[in-house]
């Protein structure tokens, strides 16, 4: 799992995991309540927004490289399952957005570090607000291609 650290033939208390272990477990073992879960919602969204713009990047490519692999992943982009990625996405966009608002308020203001709970609310408010429509707006277009009009 984890990289050792130490030598060879070191005591087995100087074992170290390596970082994605640590911050695994860390953000399981620490309490820092609503903090610690944006904290951990926004690596995540960040990630998957990441993920995405790598492949987006990677399959815009294929425009120029190989035309007809761009065509094929075209077809598959408009299927189904990959309608409800792109719902995930817009949720990780809209959450990671709404939560960097946030932290850039606390790093500007930093006595707001103290309402760390209610400008989570605030947050969740305001991906709410944003996702709940544009969820309907997509998943309604995903219905319509499976032949069901709402």
């Amino acid at each position: 799992m984890g990289s050792c650290i130490a030598g060879k033939g070191q005591e087995e208390e100087n074992y170290m995991p390596n970082n994605l272990g640590l911050t695994l477990e860390q953000s399981v073992k620490y309490q820092g309540r609503f903090g610690q879960w944006a904290w951990i919602f926004h690596r995540i969204s960040g990630l998957a927004v990441l993920l995405f713009l790598t492949v987006h990047i990677l399959d815009t490519s294929f425009v120029y490289f190989a035309p007809p692999l761009y065509e094929e992943a075209l077809k598959l982009y408009k299927s189904v399952p990959f309608g409800i990625g792109e719902i995930f996405l817009m949720a990780a966009v809209l959450y990671h957005a709404a939560n960097g608002i946030r932290v850039a308020l606390v790093d500007f203001f930093p006595q707001l570090t103290t309402r760390q709970r209610e400008m989570w609310f605030v947050v969740w408010g305001v991906f709410l607000i944003t996702f709940i429509p544009s969820a309907y707006i997509m998943g309604r277009g995903i219905l319509r291609s499976m032949g069901i009009n709402i």
